[in-house]
């Protein structure tokens, strides 16, 4: 195994059977298969590391210079049990996938956790969505979740992939922070009315109240529905609460994400208000 002045393990081609493992991850059936996802950039490693999460492996491009908090991630990788792989910036490149790569990517277990495992008195707030198909919008979703305080978010039904290097990047490093469960609707619903829980549902149908009436007692799970279609009827049906928002121009609704914030924020003020 060659190794660069420091000591690193190196690696100087792509045909290498590790950049080809870590490669691969770019795909969802690989990422599900081996459990595990690649992170990138010097923020996000950095928000991991302190939130308690530091890569199985950690590539850097030996032919960068080196910054204060990259250091400290390999040592902190190193400490921890974890490889460190030098290598060049063309290799990065077909790692992360783009032309101009960050200095730094790490390849991370996933961080779902069981619906049954989720403790719903950890926050007084979660988001829940249901069938969202843009990364961006989830990663979105989930730097929320950190700045209102939330304890996570639930996936319902199919959803975009959180592990998918996009909605990593996205996220911001708030994937790291955030619990992450996915679950079908039945069970869903089935685990939510075990024990306390205010679900509110987004909506434009009859029988809706203005976002900001209601007292949203903790813990509240704001449920934002498919950026096409919102909600099925069946599941707004379900909800405790529908809300909507004031709509004074020609669009009927905001942005999946946007919404979440709205909602997420408000709820955030009734809360702290009491």
């Amino acid at each position: 195994m060659e190794r660069n002045a420091r000591g690193h393990r190196l690696i100087q081609s792509a045909a290498n059977p590790v950049i080809k493992r870590a490669r691969s991850l770019r795909e969802k059936k690989h990422r599900k298969s081996e459990g595990l996802f690649l992170a990138e950039g010097l923020r996000i490693l950095t928000e991991a590391r302190e939130a308690g999460s530091l890569p199985q492996q950690l590539f850097y491009a030996e032919d960068r210079p080196g910054h204060p908090l990259a250091e400290e991630l390999i040592t902190a990788t190193l400490a921890a049990g974890g490889e460190v792989v030098a290598t060049s910036e063309d290799i990065l490149s077909k790692l992360s996938g783009k032309d101009n790569p960050q200095t730094l990517i790490g390849l991370y277990p996933d961080r779902l956790t069981p619906l049954a495992d989720l403790d719903r008195h950890a926050a007084p707030i979660w988001l829940v969505v249901q069938a969202m198909r843009d990364p961006g919008n989830l990663g979105t979703m989930l730097r929320t979740g950190d700045a209102v305080g939330a304890g996570g978010l639930i996936l319902i039904d199919d959803c975009v992939d959180p592990f998918s290097v996009e909605t990593v990047r996205a996220s911001m490093g708030a994937l790291f922070t955030q619990q992450i469960s996915t679950a079908r609707w039945p069970d869903f619903i089935s685990w939510l009315r075990s024990g306390p829980g205010t679900l509110v549902g987004t909506s434009l149908a009859p029988g809706t109240v203005d976002y900001r009436e209601p007292a949203y007692p903790a813990p509240t799970f704001i449920l934002i529905g498919n950026e096409a279609r919102g909600l099925p009827d069946d599941y707004e049906a379900a909800c405790d609460v529908r809300v909507k928002m004031p709509m004074h121009g020609k669009a009927d609704s905001l942005n999946a994400a946007v919404a979440a914030a709205v909602m997420a924020y408000q709820v955030l003020d009734r809360q702290e208000r009491g």
